[in-house]
């Protein structure tokens, strides 16, 4: 069984101690592929995951600012999101959007520096993946007006009827570890009526470790547990979640901007 983790902080500072033993953790348990989000503690620095990209072959990256982020953007962050994009194991855009739980950064400039990644996604030809809490009505504004591309909604904890409009726009569901929760029912309700081909599946590890691990560090062995639930849920077998969600990922992420097959070992697309 190979599994594409299509969301995790590989680049947190909990994984410094032993990233190459949760790595391969992430081997023996199917995890073959991973995508490392490039946000990082925002500006100025952008490039971390690219960087660990760099030296490992089963990690991919995305560049972005996270909407907590939002107050440091500068010109030259955008700059260097658009130089940063152009790297040949950088396969999507984000985590960009909206986050009105927290508000570590004013709505005004969340709106603001949403929209303008969302134009450099669209010039760079790369798939977006959001962050949405406490703000749908919003996100789904933004992306409505400005964007027109690929779209994977992470970490999605929304129930079927948001799920349900997020599908309308031919939007892609990713589901990690929440869906395990007991309280999550809303959760795993969205996920039923999810079609295979928008499917998939990621840990956003370190944080929100599936059940048994819930409430410690999460890594992208643990994803293992979250396929086994969704299959349960969705009346299949781990197998078959293996294959759709990776076939997704492939599909959306490692694909060349004129359409070629990204390969291993290129130096550009």
């Amino acid at each position: 069984m190979n599994l594409v983790d299509s969301h995790c902080h590989l680049d947190c500072e909990k994984y410094a101690p032993d990233l190459d033993a949760v790595l391969d953790r992430a081997a023996r348990a199917g995890v073959t592929r991973m995508l490392s989000i490039g946000t990082g503690d925002g500006p100025p620095e952008l490039d971390r995951a690219v960087r660990l990209a760099e030296r490992y072959p089963q990690i991919y990256a995305t560049v972005g600012i996270h909407p907590h982020d939002a107050a440091k953007a500068t010109a030259k962050s955008f700059d260097d999101l658009r130089a940063l994009g152009q790297h040949h194991k950088v396969v999507a855009f984000g985590e960009i959007g909206l986050d009105y739980h927290y508000d570590f950064s004013p709505r005004e400039i969340q709106r603001d520096v949403f929209v303008e990644q969302l134009k450099l996604a669209r010039e760079l030809e790369l798939p977006i993946t959001i962050h949405t809490r406490e703000a749908w009505d919003d996100t789904l504004a933004a992306l409505q007006e400005h964007w027109h591309g690929e779209c994977i909604l992470h970490c999605f904890t929304g129930d079927a009827g948001q799920a349900g409009q997020a599908l309308a726009l031919g939007y892609h569901l990713a589901f990690g570890g929440v869906l395990t929760f007991r309280t999550a029912e809303n959760v795993r309700e969205a996920a039923k009526i999810t079609p295979d081909d928008r499917l998939l599946v990621e840990t956003d590890a370190p944080y929100l470790a599936p059940l048994p691990w819930r409430g410690k560090r999460n890594e992208p062995a643990f994803m293992a547990e979250t396929v086994k639930r969704l299959a349960e849920v969705r009346g299949t077998t781990p197998e078959h979640i293996a294959e759709i969600t990776t076939a997704n990922f492939e599909r959306l992420c490692l694909h060349s901007r004129n359409g070629t097959r990204y390969t291993e070992g290129s130096h550009g697309y």
